[in-house]
Formats: C-alpha cells, sequence, structure tokens
C-alpha cells in the first residue's frame, strides 16, 4: 500500500517580531471541511522552553529507525480541541510511539476549532526552536491566520509530502495497547537521571529490565516479578533531552509484559513515549486491534460521534450511553469499533479514552485491515464450516489454500492449524480463519 502524499501550502515559521517569537504551525488533512479551518488555535506558551525541548523531541523520534525501514522525515500529528492540545507521531520504523499532551494550564489563548490534522515540523524551524531559550515569549497558531505578523514574510511554498500508511495503522492499535497497561513504577527525578546515566553504550542484544533493588532503579539483563521488560532498550535515549526538566518519570507495562511506556511529567504538560515489544515490530500491524472488529460498528454512528464530539474531549462510554439511550452492551462493541479505528486514543494518566479526529477519510481507515477484508471474504464464500458450536467449545473447519484448517475456541483460548498461528502463536493478533468464525458466531456478519 502506497504513502499518503499530499501538500502544505506554506511551510511553518517561527520568526521573532518586538521581542516575541511568533510560531505558525502550517496544516494539512484529507477532510476537506477541516483543511478549510484556517486556524485551529492562536495565543501563548506559557512554558515556552519546555515546549520547544518536547517538540525537538518528538522531531527526533519521528526522523529516527531502529528497524530495517530507513529513517525519514515526516510530520507529527496535532489534536486542538477541550481546552488541551495533543502533538503525536511515531518513528519511521514505527517501533516508538511519542505523545505530547499539551495542559489547559500550558497554553494561554483561543481554540478557533476543534480537530485533529498534520503539522509541518521543518528543519529551520526546529532549528529555531532550538534556539529558544527560557522566560521567552512565545505564540503560537496552528494552522493560518489572516491576522499576524510573520504571514507577509513568511515565504508562501508548495511542500510536497508524505504520511506512510502504517502510520495511520499505528494510531488504530497503539491505544489498544495503552489501554492495557498498568503503572509500574514512579521514579522522581535524580533517579530517573541516574537510571539513564546507566543506558549501555551502542547497539545492545537482548532484553534488558527496569528493577528496584535497595530503593534504586536500575537496568538488569535477568527478569523479576516486579521488573519491566524494555525491548531495543537504545531507543530510551530518545527521552534523553527532556530529563534535566521532568519532575518524575511512570513507567507503566501491558499485561503480556511485552510492551512499556514512560509518562514524563513536567507540570503542564506530559510527554509519553511506548515502547514496542522489539526493534523490528512496529505498531502499524492489525493484530492488536482485530479481536476488537468482530462486530463493525455502523458509519452513521461513526459519523454522529463525530458531530458531537470534539477532538481530546475525554471519552465516557457510560454517560454517553444514558444520555443518548444507546444499550451498554452496543455501546460497548461501538467503543471497541472507535478504538480499532483510531478515533479513540488512550490517556494513561487519566486511565480514560479521549476522542480523536483524524485527518483521514473513514474509507481509508477501513482499508487498512486485510485480515478482515480476508475474513468477510471467507464468509461471503460460505467457506467456514462448523463441527461444534456451543458457548463452551467452538470447533469449525475454514477453507485455505488447497487444504482445511481448524479452528478451536474454547472460552479465550483460540488456535489455528494455519501457518500464521504457527508461527506467531496469537502475539500478532488472530488470524483471518479465528476471525472469520467469531465473526460469525458473534454475529458480526
Amino acid at each position: 500500500m502506497q504513502d499518503l502524499a499530499y501538500q502544505y501550502n506554506a511551510v511553518s515559521t517561527i520568526q521573532k517580531v518586538d521581542g516575541i517569537n511568533k510560531l505558525v504551525l502550517a496544516h494539512q488533512t484529507e477532510l476537506e471541511e477541516v483543511n478549510n479551518i484556517p486556524c485551529f488555535f492562536w495565543g501563548n506558551l506559557t512554558e515556552p522552553y519546555t515546549t520547544a525541548k518536547c517538540w525537538s523531541t518528538i522531531a527526533k523520534v519521528v526522523r529516527s529507525s531502529f528497524g530495517p525501514i530507513p529513517p525519514s522525515l515526516r510530520d507529527p500529528i496535532v489534536s486542538a480541541g477541550a481546552e488541551r492540545m495533543r502533538f503525536e507521531g511515531f518513528s519511521s520504523c514505527n517501533g516508538v510511539y511519542v505523545r505530547l499532551d499539551m495542559k489547559p494550564e500550558a497554553i494561554d489563548g483561543e481554540f478557533i476549532a476543534s480537530g485533529t490534522t498534520n503539522v509541518d515540523f521543518n528543519d529551520p524551524m526546529l532549528n529555531a526552536l532550538n534556539a529558544i531559550q527560557k522566560n521567552e515569549r512565545v505564540t503560537l497558531a496552528v494552522g493560518q491566520q489572516e491576522v499576524q505578523v510573520i504571514s507577509s514574510k513568511a515565504k508562501v511554498v508548495e511542500k510536497k509530502v508524505t504520511l506512510p500508511t502504517r502510520w495511520i495503522k499505528g494510531l488504530t492499535s497503539v491505544q489498544l495497547y495503552l489501554a492495557d497497561m498498568e503503572q509500574r513504577f514512579e521514579i522522581p527525578k535524580i533517579q530517573a537521571i541516574q537510571l539513564f546515566q546507566s543506558l549501555p553504550k551502542g547497539v545492545t542484544k537482548g532484553d534488558f529490565f527496569v528493577t528496584k533493588r535497595a530503593g534504586k532503579f536500575m537496568f538488569a539483563t535477568l527478569t523479576s516479578p516486579d521488573s519491566v521488560r524494555i525491548g531495543g532498550l537504545q531507543r530510551l535515549r530518545l527521552l534523553e533531552g527532556v530529563l534535566p526538566l521532568l519532575d518524575k518519570i511512570m513507567v507503566y507495562e501491558s499485561a503480556d509484559r511485552e510492551t512499556c511506556a514512560f509518562v514524563c511529567e513536567m507540570g503542564k504538560m506530559q510527554l509519553l513515549m511506548a515502547f514496542s515489544p522489539d526493534n523490528y515490530r512496529g505498531f502499524s500491524g492489525e493484530g492488536k486491534a482485530l479481536d476488537s472488529m468482530t462486530q463493525q460498528v455502523p458509519l452513521e454512528w461513526i459519523y454522529g460521534l463525530n458531530a458531537l464530539l470534539k477532538s481530546n474531549e475525554m471519552f465516557n462510554p457510560t454517560l454517553l450511553s444514558i444520555e443518548h439511550d444507546i444499550d451498554f452492551g452496543t455501546m460497548e462493541h461501538l467503543t471497541a469499533g472507535l478504538s480499532s479505528m483510531g478515533l479513540l486514543g488512550y490517556d494513561l494518566s487519566e486511565n480514560a479514552h479521549f476522542y480523536r479526529r483524524l485527518p483521514f477519510k473513514t474509507e481509508r481507515i477501513l482499508s487498512l485491515n486485510p485480515r478482515l477484508k480476508n475474513a468477510k471474504k471467507l464468509i461471503a464464500n460460505d467457506e467456514v464450516q462448523f463441527v461444534q458450536n456451543t458457548p463452551a467449545y467452538i470447533e469449525a473447519l475454514v477453507k485455505g489454500s488447497g487444504v482445511m484448517h481448524k479452528v478451536i475456541i474454547e472460552g479465550e483460548q483460540q488456535r489455528c492449524t494455519c501457518d500464521w498461528f504457527t508461527k506467531y502463536q496469537g502475539k500478532r493478533g488472530i488470524c483471518k480463519h479465528v476471525l472469520a468464525v467469531k465473526m460469525l458466531v458473534e454475529g458480526g456478519e
């Protein structure tokens, strides 16, 4: 699948006028109604030095790669709304996800519109950000606005950029990993700096674990019940630029102990960095989302919620069910479906979802799940035969390439005789054969 190509009508610019740094982040989206918005936000940064360092860290992440995919220039995504802004991005290999959550007290201005868009992070703008000193004033505009000092001086160009489809797929799956995490450690600033100073030099091989011994946090090569696994340990160096600015780091780990996330608390903002299980495995796979797709969400519901909810607004399914008279079971499937499409993000500190309006057409998001499409094809061609179908035990034969695969679902356990399941043992999501069976059983088709 080809990357998504689009053009910025102008580049992001930063210029000092009368002692004030004025930063305009050019935006671009597939959605015409969003792209026609002249400006999402206009106002001042209350912590410009810290914000600039966090943006530089985001730029460092999106320009890095730890797998076979070479690093390339990519632009992060910003969500504006609910009195806060969130900047998100992935490394080129999709193995590192980064998000800056700017709380209401981090920005002082006007939210002119709510939405999510790509923003241009170019080299001159990043160089200027790195030069910002403490106590400097910075005015920020996301998008373009007619009344701005620098618009008449900025060079307007057509800048063609690409956004890899694996980024879009990553956004549809990473929050499922985050929602499965629990906090394991809270590391104060001094101990966090000491921990990072002990990072091994160069590229490391094998698993490493963060653990606490005698009141001190350290990296270990052996696991223990209270340790957190770090796949691709050298990726933690991406956080080094913000270590002097943080108050503490919260370390989270998924239930399967495969993925982890570091949340840097900096008072008025948080910088989250999540790491895939290993360098060679990114967040761009569809596997994590497939279990949530066995019951499809009607598109009219999605369009209705898009009109109802703002970007960054906390998503409370119970309250939505009561206010709009939606059955709780239906809302559960709706929540799972929205998560699997990337329309819900997950805030670890709040332990809750937030709504995200992706800057891509719904049809594009839905097209990014080949296993789902293949499962639907199996069902349409009547290639699933049930041998036994009870609440406790399901056995079915599903047609493969010249062979019939046996699918068994027993409680939470599910297995298939296909090569995909044999190779990955469910670690990359269910195969198309199991998915087709579950969709038939659960009435998804």
